[in-house]
C-alpha cells in the first residue's frame, strides 16, 4: 500500500491565494447626480473716462508741416496741464505722402498726432475736451468701469451666482427627498472686457467756442455662471 502525503507548504500556498481572492474589495455603487447651472448679473458704474484727441494737417514742406502739428500738440499738452485728474499721453503719429495725379511724384506731405486722455471724473475731462476741440478734433469717447470698480461687483456676483447655486441644489434635491453633497462646481466670469472708443464726428478744426463734449456714464453689466453636480444620498 502506498500513502500520499500532502505537503504543507503547498496547501499554505493555496489556502493563502484563496483568502486572498476571497478579500478583493467590492465597488460601491456610484451615487445618482444633478447637473446645475445658474446665472447671476450685477451692474458697474462706468467710473473711468476715456477719450482720443488728434490733429492732422498738409503741407507741401515735411519740416514746416511737423513744426505746425509738433507746436499744435504742445499746446494741447499745456493746456491739459491745468487738468491735474486727467492723465495725457501720446497715442501715436503718423506722416505719409501724397502724390500727384501721375502718381509718379509727392506733392505734398499729411502728418497726423494723436493724444489719449483719461481720467476718474467726466466734468473736468469734458472741459478740457471742449478747449482742445478749437484746435483739434476729437476721434472717440467712452467710460467704462475701473479695474478696481469690476472686481467689487464681480466678487458681489459670484457670491449671489454661489448662493443660487446652493438654493437651487436644496430644491432639487429636497424634491426628491435626498441629501446632497457638492461633487464639483466651476465659476464662469467674463472678465472685463476693454471697450474701444466710440467715434464722434470730426469737429471743426478752428471751432471758435466750442461746448465741452458730453459724457454719460451710465453702467455695465456684470454676468457670471456657475455649473456643477451635486450627489444625491439617502
Amino acid at each position: 500500500m502506498k500513502i500520499r502525503i500532502l505537503r504543507p507548504l503547498a496547501f499554505a500556498v493555496g489556502l493563502a491565494a484563496a483568502h486572498g481572492h476571497a478579500a478583493e474589495p467590492v465597488a460601491a455603487p456610484a451615487l445618482p447626480t444633478a447637473d446645475i447651472a445658474v446665472d447671476a448679473s450685477r451692474t458697474a458704474p462706468n467710473d473711468q473716462f476715456r477719450a482720443q484727441v488728434y490733429f492732422e494737417a498738409t503741407d507741401a514742406n515735411p519740416g514746416e508741416l511737423a513744426r505746425n502739428v509738433n507746436a499744435t500738440i504742445a499746446q494741447a499738452l499745456q493746456s491739459a496741464r491745468a487738468y491735474p485728474t486727467v492723465k495725457v499721453r501720446s497715442a501715436g503719429n503718423s506722416t505719409f505722402p501724397i502724390y500727384a495725379k501721375t502718381g509718379r511724384s509727392i506733392e505734398a506731405w499729411r502728418m497726423r498726432s494723436s493724444l489719449a486722455l483719461d481720467s476718474k471724473e467726466a466734468a473736468p475731462l469734458s472741459e478740457l475736451l471742449g478747449k482742445l476741440q478749437q484746435t483739434m478734433a476729437v476721434s472717440g469717447l467712452s467710460a467704462a468701469p475701473s479695474p478696481e470698480t469690476w472686481k467689487k461687483v464681480e466678487d458681489e456676483a459670484i457670491a449671489d451666482a454661489l448662493a443660487a447655486f446652493e438654493a437651487r441644489a436644496r430644491l432639487v434635491a429636497g424634491s426628491l427627498h435626498k441629501k446632497w453633497k457638492i461633487k464639483h462646481v466651476s465659476v464662469n466670469t467674463g472678465g472685463l472686457q476693454p471697450r474701444p472708443p466710440v467715434p464722434m464726428a470730426r469737429a471743426a478744426m478752428a471751432m471758435a467756442d466750442a461746448a465741452p463734449a458730453p459724457i454719460e456714464a451710465g453702467d455695465s453689466p456684470v454676468s457670471v455662471s456657475v455649473n456643477g453636480q451635486i450627489e444625491l444620498m439617502e
